[in-house]
């Protein structure tokens, strides 16, 4: 049911796209003719009573009706609610699309860690498979019409293969009301377990990842079913349907040819026909039809996914891997390279003039004049190796000298009370470094000792 036009398009070139307008399977024209058919014979009816069955006073009314409709239609945000609309639509198809179960990790775990070549090895693979092929199709029987059309009742099931009698009992024996989806899942488990204690599964390293590929397939099942459960809510759904319908119905009225002699602005020119109109209807009505054939792909439309041969695909690969291809390994030679340091496979004369050189990084291009390659003394850049100079004697003797004229001259010019612990002798220091006298460095003893002075 899928329309797949990619080879088509596989080259862009001019006027690539407009073969594609040609296409009536899958086309928005098979989409949408009936309804612009119908909005096209509305709008000529009313047209026709207009200009014809209408008298001049009512001629008049229907005028100021036109007025007032073509003007009112503009505050109706159709390609706002549109929009996001159709987005959140092609979003979730996109979703479901990838939440369709595909056995292709979980077979090459059980073709890998599932051994034995006897028949009790094999039945074992295959019945492994099998329960997970039976998981997908119930869980796509569930939620597609073209599934449940190929096995409506379990009996089709055991007809097919999928089931055995024993197993269609004890699945119809389960007490409960909801999807059994998860029942061969859990039949898979408890066989994988079987395996492991017979030693058809040699470790639990390989058991684990057996159950790790069953729960990453069985998640697939349960996200597609509630996919199916869960919809986008009905009323947002409801808005932009009332809003696309509204408007249009809106411009049955609004979008009238009138009289030119009337003088209306706007209605300088009479056409008959409204085909801009026409377009923006093809437009809008078409993305409302593009959304509600997009927001349910389990149908039976042209572009809906074609369930029933992923089923087939499925379930004959599972098979092969697991059985048919179990064990064998192709004779190991060496292969056409292997004296060959540098291999490179060869082209043929159509794809050889699209052979590219090797892209090394975009940077690679940047062109250099060679004396700008040559590498600079650091002294002529401007830096140096030398460490930040440090603080002079000078600048400490200096900034002691402010601090205790600063503190000696204590408050509004009064001497500090005696037994005060922020004064001493009328001086109070802060102490933030000093140097001994005749030393190079200040930084060679530091804290510096104290005079008596200076001292607290």
């Amino acid at each position: 049911m899928t329309v797949t036009y990619t080879s088509r398009v596989a080259t862009a070139r001019f006027g690539g796209f407009s073969q594609l307008l040609l296409l009536w399977r899958g086309s928005i024209y098979k989409l949408l003719y009936r309804e612009l058919l119908l909005f096209l014979a509305a709008y000529l009816g009313l047209s026709l009573a207009y200009r014809f069955l209408l008298s001049e006073e009512q001629k008049r009314l229907f005028e100021k009706l036109v007025l007032y409709c073509d003007k009112s239609a503009n505050l109706i945000p159709v390609s706002f609610v549109l929009g996001f609309y159709v987005a959140l639509v092609l979003e979730r198809w996109w979703g479901q699309f990838r939440s369709v179960p595909a056995p292709d990790g979980l077979m090459v775990a059980v073709a890998g860690n599932v051994h034995g070549a006897d028949a009790r090895g094999r039945i074992l693979r295959r019945t492994l498979m099998r329960y997970s092929s039976l998981a997908a199709l119930l869980v796509l029987r569930a939620v597609s019409t073209a599934v449940y059309k190929r096995f409506p009742t379990t009996d089709h099931l055991v007809e097919a293969g999928f089931l055995t009698r024993e197993e269609r009992q004890r699945l119809e024996g389960l007490r409960s009301p909801y999807n059994k989806f998860w029942v061969p899942c859990a039949w898979f488990g408890a066989l994988a377990g079987q395996a492991r204690r017979e030693g058809r599964v040699r470790d639990d390293c390989a058991l684990k990842l057996l159950m790790e590929e069953l729960n990453r397939f069985r998640a697939h099942c349960s996200l597609l079913f509630h996919y199916d459960w869960i919809s986008v809510p009905l009323v947002y759904t409801q808005v932009v349907t009332i809003a696309v319908y509204t408007f249009f119905v809106t411009c049955l009225i609004g979008r009238q040819f009138l009289d030119p002699a009337q003088g209306y602005v706007g209605h300088e020119l009479d056409l008959g026909v409204p085909i801009f109109t026409l377009l923006q209807f093809f437009f809008y009505v078409g993305w409302l039809k593009v959304a509600e054939q997009l927001i349910n792909p389990f149908g039976e439309d042209d572009d809906d996914f074609e369930t029933n041969t992923l089923i087939d695909r499925n379930f004959q690969v599972s098979m092969l891997a697991v059985d048919e291809l179990y064990g064998e390994v192709p004779a190991l030679e060496r292969d056409r390279y292997w004296d060959t340091r540098s291999p490179c496979a060869p082209y043929t004369a159509a794809a050889a003039p699209l052979r590219q050189p090797a892209f090394r990084g975009s940077a690679f291009d940047v062109a250099l004049a060679k004396e700008e390659m040559q590498f600079q003394p650091l002294d002529d850049t401007g830096e140096t190796l030398d460490p930040p100079p440090r603080p002079s004697l000078g600048a400490f003797t200096r900034r002691f000298s402010l601090l205790r004229r600063k503190n000696s001259g204590g408050s509004e010019g009064s001497p500090p009370a005696p037994g005060d612990g922020d004064s001493a002798g009328g001086d109070t220091v802060v102490l933030l470094g000093d140097t001994l006298a005749g030393d190079s460095d200040p930084h060679d003893h530091w804290p510096p000792p104290l005079s008596g002075d200076d001292r607290v």
